[in-house]
């Protein structure tokens, strides 16, 4: 993967490029000190995976990626935790604490490479399905759903701007959209992963700010998928 690092620390810089040199799939094509001279570098160059401070000269790091409409993964890298909740808000991919070792930074960046390999699958073979509603079929496209449902009979597929109805069952939907990173949260509930935006103690946040409810009997299967607890 091309990455880049945005880092006004010459020391957090020499451990970064010596990790990513040590890592071995990792190709550095960009080091920064601030925000706005990477902002200029992205506008003409593409790239995979950003090592990003959040205490930054002109534009932090929070700012930055908020000014990003379509980012590519990112790792920030900090020595304050005051800001890891709001960074998953951002849908960054892992949130490394200073001084952190060699072996953390290599779960981070596996994060990294497993959520390029499932947008990479899913952008190659992600084909509408049909529903059956009632006695029409209905085309949905699978990376538009954020969650769905089940209510008694029939579950509810729940898209940002429709719902509809389907007769198929929830532990269908569970084992058709398995290889779709679809994930059980709840008796009731499967959701997107790639749609959560917030995970909260019992619930989660989706695109769209619908929240789904996380199951006690769920919620260390939820932790081990998304945050490899």
């Amino acid at each position: 993967m091309r990455c880049i690092i945005i880092e006004d620390q010459p020391p957090a810089q020499r451990i970064l490029k010596k990790y990513i040199g040590d890592y071995g799939s990792l190709e550095l094509v960009g080091t920064f000190t601030d925000a706005l001279q990477a902002l200029d570098f992205l506008k003409t160059n593409d790239v995979d995976l950003i090592f990003l401070d959040i205490h930054l000269p002109k534009l932090s790091g929070i700012d930055f990626l908020k000014t990003l409409d379509n980012p590519p993964a990112v790792i920030l890298t900090t020595a304050f935790p005051d800001f890891a909740l709001e960074s998953y808000d951002l849908n960054v991919v892992d949130y490394l604490l200073k001084p952190f070792s060699f072996l953390r930074f290599i779960k981070a960046v596996n994060k990294a490479e497993e959520r390029k390999n499932v947008e990479s699958s899913a952008n190659a073979t992600l084909e509408p399905i049909f529903i059956k509603s009632g006695h029409e079929y209905i085309k949905v496209e699978i990376d538009k759903i954020l969650f769905i449902n089940s209510d008694r009979d029939y579950t509810e597929l729940q898209t940002v701007t429709d719902k509809f109805l389907s007769s198929e069952s929830l532990k269908y939907w569970e084992e058709y959209l398995q290889e779709h990173k679809f994930i059980r949260v709840h008796k009731s509930y499967l959701v997107n992963e790639s749609m959560i935006v917030k995970v909260k103690s019992s619930a989660i946040e989706t695109v769209g700010r619908f929240s789904v409810p996380i199951g006690r009997v769920y919620k260390d299967n939820v932790n081990h998928i998304l945050f490899n607890k």
